[in-house]
This record gives C-alpha cells, structure tokens and sequence, in this order.
C-alpha cells in the first residue's frame, strides 16, 4: 500500500497552528505505520545487523525533534493537501548559483525575476563543499552538510530557505548519494589506512575483484576517466571510481554507510529542502557479473531512505535521477508491495530525448512509440519535465523501438550525433559530442537549448527567417513541457534563448569537459534590455512567461493520470490532451519546417472546435476552418481549451 496515504490519515483532519510544538506521538505513529516495510527492507539488505537496526530507531527519534517546528508544520499541511507536487501550480528552473548570481545572498536579490518569470520551485545545483579542482560541477562532495563558502555561509542558506518559502518557492537540492570525493573525510581516513573507513568504499588489495567487476562493468567516461577501478598508493588498494577517479563509489553493502547517509539526507530536509535529487541512485548496489546499475537492492534501498525519511518530514519528497531506459525508469516509483513508496518524482528523460530526435527527423514517430510503450506510473507519483538541463543528452532510446520504424538503431543514434554535433553541413544545430567511445561509436549530445535548435548559427549568419524558425521551435519545445504531466523545469538562461558559453575552453578545470558549454554566466545586460522589440530574447521571455502564466491557470494540468497521447495520422504532429473536472487542454505541435494539416472534424469531436473556430492559447489569435483540415505552420504550438 501506498505509505502517503496512511500518513495522510495520521496527519488528522485539522491543522496544527504553525509553530505549534508536533506532538511525539505523531512520530510513532508515523514510525508504526512504516516500521514493517522498513524492517523488511532492512534486514533484507543487512542480515543479522540487529545492532543497527535498533540504533536506528533511536536516530529517527533524535532527528524528528531536531526537525524546525515551522517544517513540522509544513509536513502537515503537505499531507493534507496530498500528493502537492503533483499541482498545476509549480514551475521550476534549474541554475548554478554562482553562475546565475554569485552567491546565496545574491540569489536572494533575484527574488523579483523569479516572481516576475513565474517561477516557484528551484532546483540550485550542488551548494556544499568541493575540491579546489575538478569536482564534476560540484558533484565531488567534500561535505554533505557544508555550505562552500563560495556561495557563502549556513545561516545565508537557512535565510534563503525561508525567505522563499514565505515566498511560496520550492528548493531543490542534490543529494550526492553514490559517491564521494577523494578529499572526504572517509576518504582521507581510508587513505590514512583507517580500515572502517576503507570498508565505507569498494577498495582492494589487489586487482583481482576490480577485474572480476570489470568484466561486466560499462565505462561512464570513457575518455576521461576510462575503466572503473583507480589505484590509490596512501594506501595501496584500489578503490571503485565509476565516473571520476577522484569519485569513490560508496559501499552501501556496508550498513553504517546507510546510517551515516540517511543521517545527511535528514540534515538536507532540516535545512528547508523540500525536494531532495537523489544523484545516481541507479548504481548505487554493485555486484559482480552485473552492470551495477538499476539492480534489485538499490530500488530496496531507495525505498529505505524514503521510508525512514518519510517518519521525520513526511512533506519532503524525494526525485530520481535515473537516465535509464524507459522501462527501467518507472520502476524508481516502486513496485509491488513498494508502488509509490520509493521516488515520487522521476526526470522524464524518455520524453526528453525524444521531443530532440523529434526535432532532428521532424518527425514524432519514436517519441510516440516510446511512450506508449512505456509502463504506467503509479497515481502519486510525477515526473520532472525538460528540454535541457546541465548535463548531456543521452541517446538512451530501446533499440527495438527504433528497429520497429524500420530504423537501424545505430545508425540512427550517429545521425542524431552527427545533426546535432557540427558533423552534417546542412544541420542548424551548433552542438558538441560529450564521452565518445569510438570502440563502441557511443557518444551524448551537450550545447544550449538554443544552439542546438538554431539560434547561434542563425544569429550569427544575419539570417532572420532562421532565426525566428530557431526561436520558434525553442516556445515549441517549452509549450510542450509546460502542459505535460508533471513538473516543468526550465533551465537558466534557455528563457533568454542564451547560446553556448565556451569560454570553458579556456579553464584548465572545466576545457576536458564540454557539458560547460551548456552552463554559462547568466547574461543579466539581456535581463536589462528585456522589452526592446528586435531583441530574441524579448520575444522568448515573454512567451514562456505567458505559458507559465497560462499553465498556473489551469487546473487540468495537474497530474492526475489525465494525459492522452492521440495519434494524430501525422508523423510530424504531436497532440497531447490533458482532461479535468473543469474541462480540458488539447495541445498540438508542428515539427516540421512546413506546414501540416490535422483532421479538423476529429478535433471537433474531441470538444476543441465549436462551429468551426478555435482560439490558440498560446497567443490569443482565433481562428475560423473552412475546409475539413486545421493547419499548423512550421514549428506552430496550439493550447486548445475544451468547449
């Protein structure tokens, strides 16, 4: 059974006056509710550790009165509300702060830009300590709990979380929860030759075991941290290093590890974090002859954090970062017995490689055999929706999928390399290839939302009808987040139509790695120029406000396991229907660079025609059909409201 749900039965049917002390016995009961599953999830992963299972029950206690009495009074006013991430309310933007704002306090002073954007839930990328030197874009954690001064101080992080949550802004933080970096305090102790600290990661004496792994082991980067094993001589052993030899892998087979780990998940929540990312927790159990990824005992474990973490702030929520194959992907919700008690968010990667092989082959072919072939999510449960983020675009499409249209799969991936990355003349797109294995032909897509659609070749060509196609594509693209199931997250800079920053090329930290050319200084000189006409970012800006405007305004975009994927008898068209109480939304999208035509009489008896007229949402025009075929110019975006 669905935990939510039991615990928003124990939330009672009235709330507590906000700061108000949460009696204890709300803890137990919300403890005796989960205390089965989590006992089960356990000793399943730590057999005979009866020892740490009990201390864990004394941490949860000791944590939920650490927890603020103001998020206590959060958590249940969420559990009344139920599944609250799910509304049509929330819009959210994904940025760096240094590179958006220089730091904490800074970011503070852009209160009035988000407001004015629409903007309410913002994921800030990696906030915590990190080595002086590469780091993965702060994905190399020196401290789970440490604010970096570079951003400045724990008490302007605490300010921040409530002056936006008085706000009604959501936060979004990454828990780094497969690794560490090298220069952690474990770390150093392993390295030292502490050996409770060496059983904290996967280390060996020799090579034995790594090779054992490395037989079945996949490289995540194969050019720059290629194999999956790095020899430390402080200490003479060889520890797991999946992505960065400067990343050790945790072993969670170790229970203290979970304990310790919980423990920095539980900080993250008290700090005023209501959605917690939980970075790479499709690796986090490793087991020879395996890929170490998406393994039973990491969905188990995922479950364990949930499950405890839900006992101590049950109004915090947890989002999957698993770029994983699409039948893979659900499974991060739960299933069985642990349906919708694991992740309730998940990234909707699936859509968002396909909305880009869309863009390539103008055709939405794959994008609709991907999704209906994908298994159902549970009802509490949604997605995280977005055409760019700051890492690469992965080509994680099933081969069988692309067999079925009577594509080669392989070739089809190195016609969307070569579309995107510079390798075909005729192409508008301005990308880079990010970790090619020329072994394998394997290789990730990584630029701007905008550089890739064509707006830096347009703009630098002079070529005005280019660049309003780009322009065109880039709202498309968004119109389509922003009424899919789920959370609609927009990447800094993307509202401005931002190009590729490369000055990257010039940092000795960052030039091996070309996902920076997708994580620029956030252009505030545009900011102030927003208005002027013959300005693309003027035109992009505004559109996107008006969206999110328009998303806020309608109910039916809640998720609510509402969504029609329609079939439209037009390989270039997508149409998305979202059905409510009130009504419903009919979205259509062109994207071919001509105009199509979608059976008009078919939209009729959807309910989104009366008498033969429509009105776009998108930007207020009406229009009358006198034929039996509704036309979309190149790259049109249409918001149909139900009559």
């Amino acid at each position: 059974m669905n935990q939510n749900a039991i615990h928003r039965l124990l939330a009672g049917e009235k709330l507590q006056a906000p700061g108000r002390k949460i009696p204890r016995e709300l803890f137990e009961k919300r403890l005796a509710a989960n205390f089965t599953l989590v006992q089960d999830l356990f000793f399943g992963l730590y057999p005979d550790q009866e020892d740490a299972f009990s201390r864990l029950h004394g941490l949860l206690a000791q944590w939920f009165e650490q927890r603020p009495a103001a998020l206590k009074a959060q958590d249940l006013q969420r559990q009344q509300e139920g599944n609250w991430y799910q509304s049509h309310r929330w819009v959210g933007m994904q940025l760096y702060v240094d590179r958006f704002s220089t730091d904490l306090k800074g970011l503070e002073a852009k209160l009035p830009y988000f407001q004015k954007l629409g903007i309410n839930f913002l994921h800030l990328m990696p906030l915590t300590k990190r080595p002086k030197g590469p780091s993965d874009g702060g994905y190399a954690v020196n401290s789970y709990t440490d604010i970096d001064p570079r951003y400045g101080t724990d008490a302007d992080f605490k300010q921040l979380s409530k002056t936006f949550r008085e706000h009604g802004i959501c936060l979004m933080l990454d828990f780094v929860v497969n690794h560490t970096s090298d220069e952690f305090p474990w770390a150093v102790k392993a390295k030292a030759g502490d050996p409770k600290y060496q059983q904290y990661y996967y280390t060996y004496p020799d090579r034995s075991v790594p090779d054992a792994f490395e037989a079945s082991l996949p490289e995540i980067f194969p050019e720059s941290a290629p194999g999956n094993f790095t020899y430390i001589p402080e200490m003479d052993r060889w520890v797991m290093t999946v992505f960065n030899t400067y990343q050790w892998d945790l072993n969670y087979t170790n229970p203290e590890v979970f304990l310790e780990m919980l423990g920095n998940l539980v900080h993250l929540a008290n700090l005023g974090i209501d959605v917690v990312r939980f970075d790479a927790l499709a690796f986090l159990w490793k087991k020879i002859g395996t890929v170490s990824q998406n393994l039973p005992e990491a969905h188990r474990l995922i479950s364990l954090f949930r499950l405890c973490l839900q006992t101590v702030a049950p109004g915090v929520v947890l989002l999957a970062e698993a770029i994983v194959a699409p039948h893979e992907i659900v499974k991060y919700f739960g299933e069985g017995r642990l349906e919708g008690n694991a992740c309730e968010l998940a990234y909707h990667a699936t859509l968002m490689a396909c909305l880009w092989d869309a863009v390539a082959t103008k055709k939405t072919l794959l994008l609709y055999k991907s999704l209906h072939e994908m298994p159902a999510k549970p009802e509490s449960c949604t997605w995280i929706n977005y055409i760019r983020c700051h890492d690469d675009i992965g080509l994680g499409f099933d081969d069988a999928h692309i067999a079925a249209l009577g594509w080669n799969p392989q070739m089809h991936r190195r016609f969307l390399l070569d579309y995107y990355c510079q390798r075909l003349d005729w192409s508008p797109a301005a990308g880079a290839v990010f970790m090619y294995n020329p072994l394998t032909g394997d290789g990730r897509i990584t630029g701007s939302a905008a550089s890739l659609l064509g707006l830096e070749k347009a703009l630098e060509a002079g070529d005005m009808e280019a660049t309003t196609a780009a322009m065109d594509k880039l709202v498309m693209l968004y119109g389509i987040v922003l009424a899919a199931p789920g959370v609609p997250l927009v990447y800094a800079g993307d509202e401005l139509g931002m190009r590729n920053d490369y000055s990257y090329l010039k940092n000795p930290d960052m030039a091996d790695d070309s996902r920076w050319v997708n994580r620029p200084i956030h252009d505030w000189d545009t900011v102030a120029r927003l208005g002027e006409p013959d300005l693309p970012a003027t035109r992009i800006f505004q559109s996107l406000q008006h969206l999110i405007g328009l998303r806020k305004s309608l109910p039916e975009l809640t998720d609510a396991n509402n969504t029609s994927w329609h079939l439209p008898g037009n390989p270039h068209l997508l149409v998305m229907e979202r059905r409510g109480n009130t009504g419903g939304l009919l979205v259509i999208a062109n994207f071919d660079a001509a105009p199509q035509v979608l059976n008009a009489s078919w939209v009729e008896r959807l309910g989104y025609l009366s008498g033969g007229q429509y009105e776009n949402l998108v930007d207020g025009s009406k229009t009358s059909i006198h034929s039996g075929l509704l036309e979309l110019e190149p790259y049109a975006l249409l918001w149909l409201k139900k009559f």
